[in-house]
């Protein structure tokens, strides 16, 4: 079998013809290297060098050879590093699952530092709801999934990423727009737009959960999905709402958003996987995402 070291070594005396020049270049005696060419052409039973006291010139059979070794220490040099970028999470293929509130600021954000960072990763990204999203964790359709947790199996692991404050929203000419925070049993006489209790049951129960224990249950008179469907209603004037303060990132018109004085707990943005599968795309994908929620963090003076 042949040996690597030894095709380097003839690499370098075919290039450089010359042995003392090849030598320096390999960091290897000029005697050594002597033998293992020699031991080489012994071991093919080709003739490689025709060698004089002056001159070092490749046979027919060692320009041929020279070509074939070239590309495989190439090949080996390329096999190892591709290698070495899978194993550092900087190649490959990874499939994200998201939820739709996620691109309001921080899965773009996401994104456009993960790709600058691992270029040769390939991402699929799929919108799907929380419980969709912990279904295709468990059965491998995505390898990670941007969401919000909440009651989770032990076969899942998170990294919280941030949170996310509850806000009011009023519209525009509503008395209440006139203030920067309020407390919710301001709201208890108020027509509410609401989350689905189907659709975003997260969001409902938690909505439902703050308004009992200031007192009032909320007088819904429209229900809707996305905070974005949310906020537009709360803009056309049909209600109030209490929505993350993530809808503040939609810059909507005719919408004033309120601190809450009896301030909630917020949920929470967190990425998932499933638990003994945390590959070196996930981390690479989880290091990305630190970074940019530091950099949000010291933008908003955290």
């Amino acid at each position: 079998m042949l040996d690597l070291k030894k095709l380097r070594y003839f690499q370098a005396v075919a290039e450089e013809l010359h042995f003392g020049r090849a030598a320096a270049r390999v960091r290897v005696a000029q005697p050594a290297l002597s033998r293992q060419i020699m031991q080489l052409e012994q071991d093919l039973g080709v003739l490689l060098l025709n060698r004089t006291q002056r001159v070092v010139e490749l046979t027919p059979a060692g320009t041929v050879f020279l070509e074939r070794v070239t590309k495989i220490i190439d090949d080996v040099e390329r096999a190892v590093n591709d290698a070495l970028r899978i194993s550092r999470g900087e190649v490959g293929r990874l499939a994200v699952g998201f939820i739709h509130s996620s691109t309001y600021g921080l899965l773009p954000a996401i994104i456009e530092r993960f790709v600058q960072l691992y270029p040769g990763v390939e991402l699929e990204m799929r919108e799907m709801s929380i419980a969709d999203q912990h279904v295709a964790l468990s059965r491998g359709l995505i390898d990670v999934g941007l969401l919000r947790p909440q009651q989770t199996s032990a076969e899942i692991d998170l990294q919280i990423l941030m949170e996310d404050p509850f806000l009011i929203a009023v519209p525009g000419g509503h008395p209440l727009a006139r203030k920067t925070r309020c407390r919710l049993a301001d709201l208890a006489q108020e027509p509410f737009v609401a989350f689905s209790k189907r659709e975003s049951p997260l969001f409902f129960s938690r909505i439902m959960e703050m308004c009992h224990s200031a007192g009032f249950a909320p007088n819904v008179v429209q229900s809707a999905t996305q905070i974005h469907t949310i906020v537009g209603l709360v803009g056309a004037g049909i209600g109030v709402a209490i929505v993350p303060a993530t809808g503040r990132n939609l810059h909507p018109n005719n919408v004033r958003f309120l601190d809450i004085v009896d301030a909630p707990e917020p949920v929470y943005l967190a990425l998932a996987w499933q638990r003994g599968r945390e590959t070196p795309a996930i981390i690479s994908f989880c290091h990305a995402a630190g970074l940019v929620v530091e950099v949000m963090q010291q933008a908003k003076g955290h």
